[in-house]
Order: structure tokens, then sequence, then C-alpha cells
């Protein structure tokens, strides 16, 4: 336990990580590093490149824990290999489906290529795109190289992504970068759990508070009653006590179920990224989790943004970043002056973390730092303001409030798919972003909406919850900047507006207040530019990726700011973002919180002539 001490590792988390760290579960801790002992059955991760590619997915038993369990592999290997493309090339990838016959992981089996353009054949989400893999057959992915960048894939198939099928995808591109760099590393963050996956989500339907160890104490109280006087103490927790929510409730899993991995490896086992001092180095971090948000930093090294989602950015250098499920960012660091330096991925509610080092050779390792405090939600972080009133017709413990003051008339009409073409984007008077929401009428009574916000902002400029005067410079979405103009030029031909809903209590989540399976695809006429925004009507954040087509997010005036494929939309949030449909076909349109997609945020979206 005195190497514990010395990381600088918070008791709770370190003797569970010292735990790992015998079990010296993970793979390769590779992409530039070095090979760990392996899990049994576990092969060390490759680097696959050129365009033809015979992948197979199998099942492999697991060990980071000091348990074994069954994971599902490509190639044996956990995370996948790592697949090297260049752009403006045509790539073949021959997937072959090995799951053993009554596998608790199915007998169905897919690759989804997030972020990459291609037909929607080639997407790789059952019942959407095509039919799956079925066992003992092998699809035959086919498609030209369009762009450049980190992007990672996935099994969109049930619970698979969780139990490990995932893996970090580079793509070389046609030009010059606009940085420069000696040598680079893939960072993929992810979280593994020895449950079975199809267990943690019955126990998420159940038991949804179940992770939340950290709710607050007669002591919290007491000191919030001398910080901000007792009787608004008192209303506080009333208001947080009729909602029937807590403000610790950050994520639905998190360290006291999962053991989160870098590169396959846990804390202890080490991931190791070498570099020469004075170099520059470019890391690719990869957030290929199912469920974590996770804070990244480099304790004596200031980071620089250049790439997010594979496209380049304005270069801006932070200490700290948030990356949100299926997010990409790609950054540049100069070590020098010491031997080695840690790297640091916390998850969003500060329950847990995982550790690697960058170092001149292998075997160093930096001091680790302790977990911030944990985060605590206010009634400003879901869009509320402190209102706190009774809306009629709203049923179910639903954060409700007063509609006085509300312009005569706008509850009265549906916006899931209007078309505002001519209406105008906010309210007279209002701010772009700022207008009172209309809420959907799918909403109203709905039992499955236990809340709505009132005064959704963009909040471009917020770091998000934890993150707020911290003492490090923390990177926003606001911050971030494309390296080049709208590509498409034009105006949203008309908008769509969509409200991210969920009951916290019966884990149940959708758009506008309902599921996957009790809606219409959104359709879209091929070539159009459009809008669509989202407003968060529920208390967490929420990963929001489009399959098949860009996100084209708006700054707080309405202009083309930032290229992604998979937007964050934290609580209270109002973001909007252009889309132009230029790719024919189904497309898969959720939340990349893994769970909450199967819970029901999801939509398909056609794009039709």
């Amino acid at each position: 336990m005195s190497s514990d001490r010395f990381l600088g590792a918070p008791v709770y988390p370190a003797r569970r990580q010292f735990l790992q760290g015998l079990a010296a579960a993970g793979v390769l801790a590779g992409f530039g590093g070095f090979p760990l002992r392996a899990s049994p059955g576990v092969t060390r991760n490759a680097t696959l490149s050129g365009t033809e590619f015979d992948l197979v997915i199998g099942e492999s038993p697991a060990n980071f824990t000091g348990r074994t369990r069954t994971a599902i592999t490509v190639n044996g290997s956990i995370p996948a290999p790592l697949l090297r493309w260049k752009e403006g090339t045509t790539v073949n990838l021959r997937v072959s489906n090995a799951l053993p016959a009554g596998s608790i992981h199915g007998h169905e089996a897919s690759i989804h290529w997030h972020g990459i353009l291609l037909p929607a054949n080639m997407d790789g989400v059952p019942g959407i795109s095509f039919d799956g893999i079925g066992r003992g057959e092998t699809y035959h992915y086919r498609f030209t190289v369009k762009q450049g960048g980190t992007y990672w894939y996935h099994s969109h198939s049930g619970f698979q992504e969780q139990a490990g099928l995932y893996g970090p995808l580079v793509i070389d591109p046609i030009a010059s970068e606009p940085f420069s760099y000696d040598r680079e590393h893939v960072v993929m963050l992810t979280d593994w759990t020895d449950l079975d996956p199809t267990a943690l989500f019955a126990r998420l339907k159940k038991m949804p508070g179940y992770d939340n160890y950290y709710k607050r104490t007669v002591g919290d109280f007491m000191r919030d009653a001398k910080r901000d006087g007792l009787s608004a103490t008192i209303d506080d927790r009333k208001l947080w006590g009729k909602m029937r929510m807590t403000p610790t409730d950050l994520s639905d899993v998190n360290a006291n179920t999962y053991t989160y991995l870098m590169n396959g490896a846990t804390s202890l086992a080490n991931w190791t990224g070498l570099f020469r001092s004075g170099e520059k180095v470019r890391l690719r971090f990869i957030n290929g989790s199912s469920m974590t948000y996770f804070d990244v930093r480099i304790p004596g090294l200031k980071m620089t943004v250049v790439a997010a989602d594979g496209q380049y950015v304005h270069p801006v250098t932070v200490d700290e970043f948030r990356m949100a499920p299926a997010e990409t960012y790609d950054v540049i660091v100069e070590p020098t002056g010491q031997d080695a330096y840690t790297i640091f991925a916390q998850d969003m509610a500060h329950t847990g973390y995982i550790s690697g080092t960058l170092a001149v050779r292998d075997g160093l390792r930096a001091p680790v730092p302790s977990l911030d405090p944990r985060a605590i939600l206010a009634m400003a972080d879901m869009g509320h303001g402190g209102m706190g009133h009774d809306m009629p017709g709203m049923g179910g413990g639903a954060m409700q409030h007063d509609m006085a003051g509300m312009q005569p008339g706008a509850m009265q009409h549906d916006m899931a798919g209007m078309d505002h073409a001519g209406m105008g984007h906010d309210m007279p008077g209002m701010q772009h972003g700022a207008a009172m929401p209309v809420h959907p009428t799918s909403e109203a009574g709905n039992p499955f909406v236990d809340m709505q916000t009132m005064s959704p902002m963009p909040r471009l400029d917020d770091p998000g919850i934890g993150l707020r005067d911290n003492g490090r410079k923390v990177l926003s979405y606001g911050m971030l900047k494309s390296a080049f103009e709208d590509p498409d030029g034009r105006d949203p031909g008309r908008e769509i507006e969509l409200h991210l809903t969920g009951h916290m209590e019966r884990f149940v989540w959708g758009f506008n207040g309902q599921k996957f399976s009790e809606v219409e695809p959104l359709r879209l006429n091929y070539g159009e530019r459009l809008r669509i925004v989202l407003v968060n009507d529920t208390m967490m954040s929420h990963p929001i990726h489009l399959h098949g087509m860009w996100s084209d997010l708006e700054d707080d005036d309405g202009n083309f700011h930032l290229r992604k494929h998979t937007l964050d939309i934290p609580p209270g949030t109002r973001r909007s973002y252009r889309v132009r449909a230029d790719a024919l076909g189904g497309w898969a349109y959720h939340c990349h919180l893994l769970f909450h997609m199967e819970a029901g945020m999801m939509r398909e979206v056609r794009v039709e002539e």
C-alpha cells in the first residue's frame, strides 16, 4: 500500500486499482507503448493498415479485476486492432461473426464505423442499415474513405460494445496537416464491468440510483446553511425532494461498478507512451466508453487541441478537457524537463479514474493526482434558474413551473419535426438560443417525463459541471472553432426541434417523451440544409450522434462554429446545429450513452429524394 500512497490516489480507488494491477488485466498498451501481461485469451493489440482487412468477432476470457469474465474481442484483442486507412482509398473489410452458440452476448454481430461518411448499407446498424452479421457469416464492408482524422469503431448489436467490441481508427489525410509533430500515440479510454451488460441494464431499470453512493449528508446541509442561509438551504432540499432526484446523480454507472481502462490496461498496469525530451507528441484521445464522461489532463503539461472528432480546429491550449462518450480530441504536447508525466482521466462524477504515463523509457511513473471533489448539480445547471412552481397538466413528480409571462398560444403545437422556415429562429426580443421553450404536446402528462427545462441556453462557454473555477484552464465548445468556413454555405431552409427527455426512476429515455419503438422516422429531403435544435429536459448530459452526416454546431448568434459527429448536450441546454442531408438511406440518430439508447433515446432518420 505504500506505493499507492506515493501515487497520491484516494484510499478507495487506490485499493481497488491495486487489485486490478495484481490482475494485470488488459492487452497491449499499444500504439507506441509497450506490451503488458495480457489477460488469459486476450492477445496483443495490433495495428492493421492498408486497404484489405479481415476482422473476426469472437469471445475471449478477460480478467481486469481479479475475476475472469467473457469478453467480446476482434481478432482476440481488447481494444480491437488499430485500423489505419488512407483518405481517398477504397477499403475492404471482411467482418466475420465467430461467436459461439449460446453466447451471453447474442448470436448477431455488427461493426459501426463511427463518424465515417459512407453508404447507408455500410454503416453497420442492424435493423436500419443492414440485417446484422449472423453467427458463422461474413459481411463485406466496402467504401471509399472520404476524410482524415481520428475516429473509432464499435458494435451496434445489443450490449456488445460494453463487453469489449470497440477499437481505434486513424485515417491519414491526403493533404498536409496544419500542424507538425514528431511522434503520436492513440489513447483510447473505456469502461469495463464484470457484470453481464444485460444484467447491468436490468439493474438500472430496477435500481437506477444503485451507484450513487455520494448523496448529500447532514454535514453538507450544515455547510450549505452556513454559506447560503438556513431558509434557502431548506427550500433547496425541499425542491430536490419533490422531484425525487438527487443533485449528486451525475452518471448512471460510475467507478462503484466500472473499471476504467486506457488502451485496454488498468491504472496499475500503466499504459506507457514513449517520448524524447523536446519532441512534439500528438495524442489521439478517443472516448470509446459505453457510459462514462472523462475529464482528461496531464499534470505539468499544457495540451494544444488541434482536432475535434477528426476535424481540424484553430489550436487552443488548455490544461484539461471533458470528453463525452464517442468524442475524439487530438492534442499536441511538448514534454520536457522531466522523464515521466501522468495521463489522468477521472469520470465526470469524480468517483474513479484511469491513468497512464508518458515517459522517456518503459517502467517509469509520475505522481497521480487525487480525485477532484464530487460535483453537485444546481437548479441553474438544469435550466431552471431557481424557479420551482407547478405547471398544471404535468404528471409524475416532474420539475414543473409557472408559465406566467409566456407568450399566448406558445404551448399549442408540437415541435417534433415542425418546419420553422419563415418563422424566425427565436421569439421576438430574445437573444439567439434564449427563447422560452415550447415543449412538445407529447411531453404533457407523460409518465415517462420527470422534468422540463424552462430557461435553456446554449452555454457553449461553460466547461461543465465539476470543472468550473477549478484553477485550471478547461476546454469548452465555445473555445473550439473549426479551421474552415461552413462547408455548405447555405442558411438552413427549415428547423426541427427535439427535446431530450427521460424519467430517472423508471430509467426510460427518449426524444419528446417518446421511445424509439413509438415513433416514425424523421424524414429529410436529399440535399437540403436544415437546422436541428436540441433541448435537454433532463438532469443528465447526453452525447447525441447522427450517423452518416456531419453536425455543424452553431454559435450563440446562429453562425457556423464547429463541425462534429457527436455533440454533447448538458442538462438544461438548448444547442442548435446544421445538417446537410447529403446521404441517402436510413440512419441511426441516438444518445451515445449505450443504456440510454437501449432505453429509448434513439430515432431513425431517413434521407429521401
